[in-house]
């Protein structure tokens, strides 16, 4: 256990807390057992080892990663007893779902240590979900995506600009005086700006190794698969690279894949639940995630550019950022008679020349146009969506 401490010590002092990602301001962590869920490489890790370095006490805390070797000989139950013993107050485990039944012992915590507060973390969003309908009474859970383009103004280039609401873009209360032509850092983060480690070297190779990791090891380890059918997630995400948007065939696909339709349609949600696609969905049920698929689109546009370069065609770009950006905050379904609905609006996505023809008859409609720096009327810059987390 002493290790641990060593390790967590370590980990704290190389700890930036400079730039915070938009997540941290959402979460109550007064909660006693908080989940925080999201995609490999978006900064989970980062985000709760600066929480600690900002707002605890050190000498009250412990953070630990399920993959520790200290876990192949020690059970999470008994060092969460142990660290109360010796008077610790909040308890930080990452990757938890590497953990064998962590949801049983994340349960048996809560309940035999009412003093110690709980964060866990996890990429694999699919057996996160899994386990944590076991723990909805106990575990307050939170998801987090990637950068918006406000935050990667301010990491990557110390742009600061307060997050707007959807009504202030609406109506044009987008400034950035810092910034006299924003379109080119745009195509920047569109390019390379959705995951923090972009920072890094070597961008295109961590990007290629998220995926494979996600497809490969995440997804079939945790949701039950084989060896066999993680290769056709990798076959299927190829297919989806190389066609999006689309109105996906699920007959089809399942011929290529040699797999039944029924399974085709169980590993895009398997694959969007861990960030590598979205779906977009019609309004059938009123509900969301009821509705049946209208598109199938990657899930950011640094995606597209990574796996599909040659298909990075700019409708497909736009349509991919305004969905991406929207969705952390709304609910965002397909539109009848243009691209999207969310909420009570309607919006069609195009560029600078897109006419008013799709909405002309329609009430709270908008037309959302590329390479323009600023709006007018019902004209909405892309660029201003990515503002509003």
């Amino acid at each position: 256990m002493e290790q641990l401490f060593v390790i967590f010590r370590k980990l704290l002092k190389e700890t930036d807390t400079s730039f915070f990602r938009y997540k941290h301001a959402d979460i109550n962590w007064n909660n006693r057992m908080i989940g925080l869920t999201g995609p490999r490489g978006v900064g989970k890790t980062t985000l709760i080892l600066q929480h600690i370095k900002k707002n605890l006490n050190p000498a009250e805390t412990l953070y630990v990663t399920a993959e520790d070797f200290y876990f192949a000989d020690n059970r999470l139950l008994n060092l969460a007893e142990a660290f109360a013993r010796r008077g610790g107050k909040n308890l930080f485990i990452d990757e938890i779902h590497k953990y064998k039944d962590w949801a049983k012992e994340l349960k048996l915590i809560y309940d035999y240590h009412p003093d110690l507060k709980v964060v866990f973390t996890g990429s694999s969003v699919l057996d996160l979900k899994k386990g944590s309908s076991d723990l909805s009474r106990r575990a307050v859970m939170y998801h987090m995506q990637g950068l918006s383009f406000r935050e990667y103004l301010q990491l990557f280039h110390q742009i600061s600009s307060p997050a707007y609401s959807l009504d202030e873009i609406l109506n044009h209360k987008v400034e950035l005086p810092e910034v006299e032509h924003p379109l080119p850092l745009f195509e920047d983060y569109l390019k390379k700006g959705y995951y923090p480690f972009a920072l890094d070297d070597d961008f295109e190779l961590r990007l290629q190794q998220v995926v494979n990791q996600t497809l490969e090891t995440d997804i079939p380890m945790y949701a039950g698969m084989n060896m066999a059918t993680g290769r056709k997630l990798k076959q299927l995400l190829s297919i989806i690279a190389h066609s999006v948007p689309f109105k996906p065939n699920m007959t089809k696909i399942a011929a290529s894949l040699s797999s039944s339709r029924n399974n085709i349609a169980d590993y895009c949600l398997f694959i969007e639940e861990a960030g590598m696609i979205a779906q977009l969905r019609n309004a059938t049920g009123g509900i969301k995630g009821l509705g049946k698929v209208d598109k199938i689109y990657l899930d950011n546009t640094n995606l597209i550019y990574n796996l599909a370069s040659e298909n990075a065609n700019t409708g497909n770009v736009r349509e991919t950022f305004f969905f991406n950006q929207l969705r952390a905050k709304h609910d965002i379904i397909m539109s009848p008679v243009a691209d999207f609905l969310v909420d009570e609006y309607t919006f069609g996505v195009g560029g600078k020349n897109k006419g008013m023809q799709q909405i002309q008859e329609v009430e709270n409609a908008f037309v959302v146009k590329d390479d323009i720096e600023y709006g007018f009327l019902n004209t909405i810059p892309l660029w201003h969506f990515g503002l509003l987390y």
